[in-house]
Order: C-alpha cells, then structure tokens, then sequence
C-alpha cells in the first residue's frame, strides 16, 4: 500500500517512531524524548504536533484503523479475493506493528482499531444476515465484538501459536496456514441449526432478548 503524500512528514515520522517506543517499552515507560530522537525531530515539535503522549497514541490508533478501514475496501470491491491472500496483506500493512499492537491491546489501548475492527465487522454481518435462512441468537454488535476479541488475540499470541504451530506465522507460510484455518473455520460451523436451538434452550438463552439490533 503506497503511502500517502502525508506519510513523508516529520509528523509521520514522529507517529511511526512513537508506533515503534510504544511497541518496544509500552506507553508508560516511552519517552517524548526518545520519540523525537527516533524521529530526527525536536522534543518541541513533538509537543507542537500533538500537544501530549496520550494524543500521540490515539494518532498511532487512528493511523492503524485507517489502515485496516482501506484493507476492508479493497475486501469488498474483490470478494472473490482472486488469488489474493488478504490475511497476508493486512499482515504486510499492520505487521510492522504487530509490537505495538500487542503491547496496546493488552495494556487497554488500540481503542479506534478495536472500534473500526468491530464497525466493519458489523457490516459483514448484517448483509449475511440477511441471507440466513435461520435468524441469529444475538445481535451484529455483540458477534462482532466477540469475534473482533478473537481475531486479535492472534497478535497477542502469536508467540504461543508459532511454538504449537511450529512455524513462524508471521512469515509467508504463517500467513497461508492462517488463511486456510480461518477458510474453514468460517466455512464449516460446528453447530447445526437445530444443535444451537437446543443449547439455547438449556442455556435459558432468549434469541429474542439477545438481538438488540
């Protein structure tokens, strides 16, 4: 993904060194100091820029979600995918950060990713919905919700999954061996429509209830 006219700034600079202090020591021990100095850039025009560390983070999140928001475009305009691997592609866009990102999820931040992560999820499923012969036991706010928890904590466990994968997946083949669990995972439910219904009733769970959309 080619960058932008605004990538080549000293405040892109100033952002994706902060990505990478953040990334590295965590937004408490990270330093507008060390920013700067990464950056080539003055503690001063750090401040100027944006005015404070927690400002700088949520720059650092806006940035990523935007990233994923223009992944999820190309997605929809090339359902097919046509040979393309898109797991590898947002790889390749967010991989660079996959530090970051960690770090942040596990420390209560990547807010807006989290939020855009769950905005576009709810798009997928409303118009999937809409093709389900059986209607869903909760609403598209929640499943996306959940389901963007579960896609993300692949970053944070990472290092488990390569150990018990055996294979690096944040390589090639790590994007491909994703790629195809994620196929069939997605393609293959592990509960019948009936099976659900009856795990709902034992469950005392009200579909009805549940849908709050």
């Amino acid at each position: 993904m080619a960058d932008s006219p605004e990538d080549r700034t000293a405040r892109a600079r100033i952002r994706d060194a902060a990505l990478w202090h953040f990334g590295e020591h965590g937004f408490d021990r990270a330093t507008i100091r060390g920013i700067a100095e990464t950056a080539g850039v003055s503690s001063g025009l750090v401040r100027h820029h944006f005015g404070s560390k927690e400002a700088l983070r949520e720059a650092c999140d806006a940035h990523l979600a935007e990233v994923l928001r223009q992944i999820n475009e190309r997605v929809r305009a090339d359902p097919m995918a046509n040979g393309v691997n898109y797991v590898a592609v947002a790889r390749a866009a967010l991989g660079p950060h996959q530090r970051y990102l960690a770090r942040a999820l596990t420390e209560g931040g990547a807010t807006a990713l989290f939020d855009k992560m769950v905005e576009l999820g709810q798009q997928w499923l409303t118009e999937d919905d809409a093709r389900r012969a059986d209607p869903p036991g909760t609403d598209t706010g929640t499943r996306a919700a959940v389901g963007t928890a579960m896609a993300l904590s692949v970053l944070v466990l990472q290092q488990q999954l390569s150990r018990v994968l055996g294979i690096d997946i944040t390589g090639t083949e790590g994007d491909r061996l994703l790629a195809g669990a994620l196929i069939d995972i997605h393609s293959r439910p592990m509960l019948g429509t009936e099976e659900a219904a009856a795990l709902r009733s034992a469950l005392g769970l009200d579909p009805a209830e549940q849908r709050r959309s």
